[in-house]
């Protein structure tokens, strides 16, 4: 094999042309002598599938290879071995960033003549972000600092208590029967109940803990519907040349979740979509802005990340990797661990953004 030096004065760059969706288009020729470097390794590729009659699969003669399938398809074969090297080293020397796999293809080959091929990139888009601090600011002033829950509220939390009581525990009598959809019975607020329900003091004490719990919810709704506003507002403003394949990525990602949740029913995903009378290809279609969108909210929080030095807490990471791969005995540990890093940074790039005075 070449060194990386030797490769690198075997090739030159003719043209490169960006494109539209973040790709890139590079002319480049290789110099012979590269490609004939590969023939022997070639012939040999070669022999493991030739099969002759009169011959041994991989030990038909060099000559007889020649003469059956032509000099020119061994230097195609040598090209495409060389070509491996070559790109490898056009990618190194341009520094690409890049998403998925090279597309190389030949354009011109004949021997003792310089291979000539393209190899098409698909670039990590360029994300020019707006002033993210300045929005997220402007957002977390109109965010509620305190919350209230009025005695209304309180009832109706309560009551809502006692009916999940009623469902799970059957609090009807023993044989009395109930028809389909009709309200159980609830059970009183008393002494009794409450030490049903968990550990607490007596009522009062009680509809304190019903209290905090719905001024929890009501913080946490606010700090969610902060962060979309943040994040949106940072998107409209934003400019991102999307690639289609991270579309095409979340798509999938979206259709994995749908026919996951379809089963979790005991349904056929063929069957639901009768039922919808839709393809799957028509769902994708419906779903392509919200793709659009988070494939662009990824982006965005990976820039930010980047631009600010935001990074998880290695030990909190750790464990929650460990954790994760005790659960899920079957799964790949770098899967986990990008996907742990992937989440973890996405926390922290929101808390960033949600101190941002």
């Amino acid at each position: 094999m070449f060194p990386i030096r030797l490769w690198a004065m075997s090739h030159k760059i003719n043209k490169t042309n960006k494109l539209k969706n973040s790709e890139l288009e590079i002319e480049a020729e290789l110099a012979y002598e590269a490609v004939a470097a590969k023939r022997n390794e070639a012939i040999a590729q070669i022999q493991k599938g030739l099969n002759l009659t009169g011959f041994r699969v991989g030990h038909v003669p060099e000559n007889i290879i020649v003469s059956k399938i032509g000099e020119l398809a061994i230097i195609e074969e040598a090209a495409e071995m060389a070509l491996q090297g070559a790109v490898a080293t056009i990618i190194e020397e341009g520094k690409y960033q890049y998403l998925g796999q090279p597309q190389v293809s030949i354009t011109k080959i004949a021997i003792d003549s310089p291979v000539e091929f393209k190899v098409r990139l698909i670039l990590l888009p360029e994300i020019k972000l707006c002033d993210y601090q300045k929005t997220a600011s402007g957002w977390n002033a109109k965010r509620s600092a305190s919350f209230e829950a009025t005695e209304q509220e309180i009832e109706d939390g309560i009551l809502k208590i006692r009916q999940t009581y009623a469902q799970h525990f059957h609090t009807h009598a023993e044989g009395e029967e109930h028809k389909e959809g009709e309200e159980l019975p609830l059970p009183e607020l008393n002494e009794e109940l409450l030490k049903k329900l968990g550990d607490f003091k007596d009522i009062e004490d009680f509809k304190v803990k019903v209290k905090e719990t719905i001024l929890k919810e009501k913080e946490l709704r606010e700090k969610e519907k902060n962060r979309l506003a943040i994040i949106e507002d940072i998107i409209k403003n934003s400019e991102i040349e999307l690639p289609q394949v991270l579309i095409e990525i979340e798509l999938d990602k979206m259709q994995a979740q749908f026919q996951d949740d379809i089963s979790r029913y005991g349904m056929k995903t063929e069957d639901y979509l009768k039922h919808l009378g839709k393809k799957l290809e028509d769902l994708r279609k419906e779903w392509t802005t919200d793709a659009e969108k988070r494939a662009k909210l990824q982006l965005i929080l990976n820039k930010i990340a980047d631009t600010e030095k935001i990074e998880p807490e290695a030990e909190k990471m750790e464990a929650e990797i460990k954790n994760l791969l005790a659960y899920y005995k079957e799964a790949k540990e770098d899967r986990v661990r990008a996907y742990v890093l992937m989440t973890m940074t996405n926390e922290k790039v929101f808390e960033w953004l949600e101190n941002q005075k």
